[in-house]
């Protein structure tokens, strides 16, 4: 099984794509202008107390305030106060805290107002994102993700995760870290923690101290609503939680990307720096990998099986819903029960990568076709728990329901991914009446013809519809040859599924998009 990661740079920041087996799994879109990543750490300032919500709103800078509940401050939170005044004052810039004398845990069932007062400032780091109306979701339980553990400061206890199984190895890595960890720090041991040696521990624990003193440092001078020790990139987020040996490549069309992954791997794990490749080729990115169409056709309202089943995704404010059809072409099985079967193994296969896909998040409600065995339902309720085992976001699935329904609730951090798939038809407007579309090719002459003749403009590339680019190029005395004849310079021609038929755009010799006159 390969895994790629390809990233495709845009002028508002980047797209990243996910590949496994060259099918796509994860999408995300990281934009320049996104603050208030999942893992940022914010100097914040409490602006309001609600009793009744047992919370406090804190400002970070984002258009509203965030929230903060009582039981998210973490019982550490009057450690994290005090170390945090006397950060600013200069009295522990160093980040260790050996010296550092920690304050009594407060109360789990306490009043918000007993720990913090309007106007103060306090350490708070997001948990999600700001999504819809809401601002973004904090916590004071301070914690830094690296690729083997995490590091949580004012704490000394060692955790290691649940899906570690041999006692043995757990014991092993307690007592490696046990050994190795500084004073107040605790640790929450990763899943792919497993079976490494103290060398690559100690390289991982030591770079997420680093992290932290340069934040105190910081900190020393951050001004409120400054963000103190900011989570890395998405693609250096995603290599961190899923780089393994089942990695192939890592492909980005951006220098400046290219060269900051490949520092962040070299540092992580060197011997996987090769992966790491610029993309050159004259088809842009997402084409060249196959990743555009992909996109087009997994982002729509309906979504097509394999064998002809398809599903129908359906979103609401509360839950979201999705309807699973046999379609007219699933009739694999002998019977109507193993052919129900069929299409909802396949369905619940392709559930799982959707919820990734699209970042779904809350409830979801999966209508599957219905079936009368009670171990078709077990065996399906067995396969979707397998097929979301790749998620990286915390989820619960419930067996089927007498009605025939799954229920899924998936962990929501960000907003979910959604892509507009309709197109509004470029010629028409959306009216339904549309002018000959064959005058197209006719356009792109007429403005080849001003550009050349008129601009005198060099090294032009005109991206069309893939069925022009075939108008354009096909056979001997193609009219890409004719061009040729007539302007004495070849033209180059690049193709892009995501333009419409009838949308053309052309690039002078530098790669910047040239406005044309209407």
């Amino acid at each position: 099984m390969s895994n790629e990661l390809i990233i495709n740079s845009t002028q508002d920041g980047c797209r990243i794509a996910l590949l496994k087996d060259k099918s796509l799994v994860e999408f995300h879109h990281d934009n320049d202008e996104t603050k208030f990543k999942v893992g940022d750490i914010y100097l914040g300032t409490v602006k309001k107390i609600v009793p009744g919500l047992n919370a406090a709103f804190i400002d970070i800078g984002y258009e509203k305030d965030a929230f903060l509940h009582y039981l998210d401050l973490g019982p550490q939170v009057k450690s994290l106060n005090k170390y945090t005044k006397q950060a600013q004052s200069n009295k522990h810039t160093s980040g260790l805290l050996n010296k550092f004398k920690g304050e009594p845990d407060i109360n789990k069932l306490g009043k918000m107002n007993q720990v913090l007062s309007k106007g103060q400032q306090i350490l708070v780091q997001v948990v999600k994102e700001p999504i819809s109306t809401k601002g973004p979701r904090l916590t004071c339980e301070l914690s830094m993700a690296g690729r083997y553990m995490v590091l949580v400061p004012f704490s000394n206890s060692i955790n290691v995760s649940k899906k570690i199984a041999d006692g043995e190895e757990r014991k092993r890595l307690v007592r490696l870290i046990s050994s190795i960890k500084p004073e107040n720090f605790g640790v929450i041991i990763r899943t792919v923690a497993k079976g490494k040696s103290v060398t690559e521990l100690d390289k991982d624990l030591s770079n997420l101290v680093d992290s932290w003193k340069a934040g105190i440092k910081n900190l020393s001078s951050a001004k409120p609503r400054d963000k103190v020790i900011g989570e890395m990139s998405r693609a250096s987020s995603l290599l961190r939680d899923i780089l393994n040996e089942s990695f192939d490549s890592v492909v980005t069309d951006d220098k400046e990307i290219h060269d900051e992954i490949r520092a962040y791997i070299r540092k992580i794990a060197s011997d996987k720096e090769k992966i790491v490749k610029q993309y050159n080729g004259k088809a842009k990115i997402f084409e060249a990998f196959g990743i555009e169409k992909q996109v087009k056709s997994l982002f729509g309202k309906s979504v097509s099986l394999p064998k002809g089943g398809y599903l129908i995704i359906e979103h609401t404010e509360a839950l979201h819903v999705i309807d699973v059809n046999s379609g007219n072409k699933s009739n694999a099985g002998e019977d109507q029960e193993s052919t129900a079967l069929t299409v909802n193994m396949e369905a619940a296969k392709e559930v799982a990568r959707q919820l990734r896909l699209r970042d779904m998040g809350g409830i979801i409600v999966i209508d599957f076709i219905d079936m009368r065995r009670a171990e078709n339902k077990k065996k399906l309720y067995q396969f979707m728990k397998d097929c979301m085992k790749d998620d990286r976001a915390k989820n619960t699935i419930l067996p089927i329901t007498k009605f025939g329904l799954m229920q899924i609730t998936r962990q929501r951090v960000r907003p979910e991914m959604n892509i507009t798939t309709r197109e509004t038809c470029p010629t028409c407007g959306g009216t339904g009446k549309v002018g000959a579309t064959i005058l197209v090719s006719d356009q792109i002459e007429k403005n080849l013809e001003y550009l050349m003749s008129s601009q005198n403009e060099k090294g032009l590339t005109i991206a069309v519809h893939p069925f022009l680019h075939a108008y354009f190029t096909k056979g001997i005395f193609s009219k890409r040859w004719q061009w040729y004849r007539k302007f004495n310079t070849w033209i180059k021609l690049e193709k892009d599924s995501s333009l419409s038929l009838s949308e053309y755009t052309f690039y002078n010799k530098l790669g910047e998009e040239i406005e044309l006159k209407a």
